[in-house]
């Protein structure tokens, strides 16, 4: 087995941290938990996730830079097209 194969398979999962506004709780959640859709623009580019503590549904802006980690990480993505 090569170096290569033996460090893919011994990864460790990525863990995001993230906070709810409603709450203010403070928690970890895994890219499972979260999905990202990209949009045309700043403002259409968001992640959301359920809150873990209240079950609120939270919905933030995604810069550049957290579109990056996140796809990185492996977080589903969902493209967001324009009709026009």
């Amino acid at each position: 087995m090569s170096a290569l194969s033996e460090i893919s398979m011994s990864r460790v999962p990525v863990l995001f941290k993230a906070a709810c506004p409603d709450c203010r709780a403070r928690f970890e959640l895994s890219a499972g938990a979260l999905r990202l859709a990209i949009g045309a623009s700043r403002r259409t580019t968001f992640y959301s996730f359920t809150c873990p503590e209240c079950g609120a549904a939270v919905r933030k802006p995604a810069s550049e830079r957290i579109v990056e980690l996140l796809t990185g990480g492996g977080v589903r993505t969902l493209r967001l097209h324009s009709t026009l």
